[in-house]
């Protein structure tokens, strides 16, 4: 099939770097590995950061513009049609109004995943993007969750409890295969200046001025608790907040971390695999991307309980998940550490659940079945119509 994608939070090819646009990416392999042609549909972004109502009409104006743009261009032969719309990550705050309105022109399926729908922003500053996305889902030829508590919220507001289908957060095994845990230790210890004689604790995530400050703020305060074990904190991201964050951490565990900055996604296998423990508070987290991939390094991970974290960290099987304040997460960093036997094979269970449950594998079998209900679905409602 010829498979319009698109992505109204952030287009796969966005310059700044984040699981939203790595998980995009990966979903279009995923595409191209099933044998569909894919193409990017537009790169308009629909992101209202703040509630503005001003900005939402403005937004809504240009998707307008863009889809009379989309279908003459389809009209006039420059563009193929395509067989099937694929929308990534529409929510409240980014919903998708391309989408409904090509797929309804054209009459091919529409198919959304990892959409997300709040109640409680249906009277808020963004009810005009939480009605958008309700309506949206409700069109929809088929609904992919990325995680359980997900699923059953859009089956709940879908109306199509059966409909709503599991695709787990997925990654390529590839480049965690081989990993020699030792020897990149040694490596990075040279590279990082990292102290070979205490356990690294490592943190992955873009330093935004938002939650993600508050996760990091977060893990300082917590581990300043624990000044009196050994242990050496590795942090890889970047962004605005990390003046802010660097200062903080100073402050709450002097000489104790390593910023590393921004790394390329491909150095990423090799430094999970030569830390000890990856810890994240993971507040306000859809479900971690980095956690994903620090289970395919073969690394325990100590998280908070948000979101859908518990579709990627098995709590007690594969790390722990924390609830509760600083000195809560604190407590389950230490118990971490003090059972480096329970830490390793947590880190070897979490790689077994990601060999047996978060393969590309297992998602193109996913996408594949969707996508043919989809098709399905849009044929049988369309037979008999003029």
């Amino acid at each position: 099939m010829r498979i319009a994608f698109y992505a109204p939070l952030k287009a796969p090819d966005h310059p700044v770097v984040s699981g939203d646009r790595a998980m995009a990416r990966a979903l279009m392999a995923l595409l191209v590995g099933l044998d569909h042609e894919v193409s990017l549909a537009s790169r308009l972004r629909l992101f209202d950061k703040e509630g503005d109502e001003v900005r939402q009409r403005r937004l809504e104006r240009l998707a307008d513009r863009e889809c009379r743009r989309y279908l003459a261009g389809i009209k006039s032969g420059r563009r193929l049609q395509p067989d099937l719309w694929f929308t990534y990550h529409g929510y409240h705050k980014a919903p998708d109004l391309l989408g409904p309105v090509v797929t309804a022109a054209l009459r091919i399926p529409y198919v959304m995943a990892e959409a997300s729908i709040a109640a409680k922003q249906a009277d808020g500053p963004w009810a005009r993007g939480h009605a958008t996305t309700l309506a949206a889902l409700r069109s929809a030829d088929g609904l992919l969750a990325m995680t359980e508590i997900d699923r059953q919220g859009l089956a709940a507001v879908s109306g199509r409890r059966a409909d709503v289908v599991l695709l787990r957060p997925f990654l390529d095994r590839g480049a965690f295969q081989d990993l020699q845990p030792e020897a990149l230790r040694a490596h990075w210890a040279e590279r990082a200046a990292l102290p070979v004689d205490r356990p690294w604790l490592l943190a992955v995530a873009m330093m935004r001025d938002d939650v993600k400050r508050r996760s990091f703020e977060f893990l300082a305060t917590a581990l300043a608790h624990l000044r009196g074990s050994a242990w050496h904190l590795v942090v890889a991201g970047d962004g605005p907040a990390r003046p802010a964050l660097e200062t903080a951490f100073a402050a709450a565990i002097p000489g104790r971390h390593t910023f590393l900055g921004t790394l390329p996604r491909r150095e990423m296998p090799s430094l999970m695999a030569a830390c000890d423990l990856l810890v994240w508070p993971a507040l306000n987290e859809a479900y971690g991307m980095a956690m994903l991939e620090a289970a395919a390094a073969g690394l325990a991970v100590v998280a908070g309980r948000h979101g859908g974290v518990a579709d990627i960290v098995a709590d007690g099987e594969t790390g722990l998940l924390v609830d509760g304040d600083q000195k809560a997460f604190a407590a389950g960093i230490k118990e971490m550490l003090d059972a480096p036997s329970r830490r390793r094979a947590m880190g070897e269970a979490a790689k077994a659940r990601v060999a047996s449950l978060h393969g590309t594998e297992q998602a193109s079998a996913t996408l594949a079945l969707v996508l043919a209900r989809a098709v399905r679905a849009k044929g049988e409602a369309t037979i008999g119509r003029p």
